[in-house]
């Protein structure tokens, strides 16, 4: 091949490359990488605080996200972490450390986690092997209208054929 026609072909990988990072919806944290471990700050060994998250490239006919945060390595099956939706559409991060109530001031709401409680509740494995904490976040196109005890399954089913975009964040943790 020429090499003239190699520097048009990746210069036209790269710039697709590059546009589509740019513009896809995507989740990330300041204080952990995709694929990174989780400081103890926000599991069970310390403050049990939920991490600080942002995410850009946002779906534009976006009217709420939700989140959820879950772990497929433990021992019972998914364990559910975290069930927080109705976050406003102008929104582009939750700060660390989210009350755990239901009503949140901004109009978000969050649900019961597999601890049975209200709001973040921070990885908790037993010890040994590392567990994945998968945090999913949608762009929907609509506020979620569900009331009662909010889980997981009650949020992905009132999700169903709303959802724009998905954008995953995998943090790693063991004890």
């Amino acid at each position: 091949m020429p090499a003239k026609l190699k520097i048009l072909l990746y210069t036209v990988l790269f710039s697709f490359a590059f546009l589509h990072s740019a513009f896809s919806f995507d989740i990330f944290s300041p204080v952990f990488k995709s694929g990174g471990f989780i400081p103890d700050r926000y599991t069970c060994s310390s403050y049990d605080f939920s991490p600080p998250l942002k995410w850009s490239g946002v779906p534009k006919d976006t009217k709420s996200f939700a989140l959820i945060c879950d772990d497929p390595d433990a021992p019972f099956g998914i364990w559910v972490h975290w069930v927080i939706f109705n976050i406003p559409a102008s929104a582009r991060s939750l700060k660390e450390n989210i009350r755990k109530i239901c009503h949140l001031g901004n109009g978000a709401m969050q649900g019961i986690n597999s601890f049975g409680r209200i709001g973040y509740g921070g990885p908790c494995p037993p010890p040994g092997k590392v567990h994945h904490y998968y945090f999913k976040l949608y762009a929907l196109d609509k506020k979620i209208l569900i009331s009662g005890k909010i889980t997981k399954r009650k949020l992905i089913s009132a999700m169903k054929g709303h959802i724009l975009d998905k954008a995953q964040l995998i943090g790693l943790y063991r004890r």
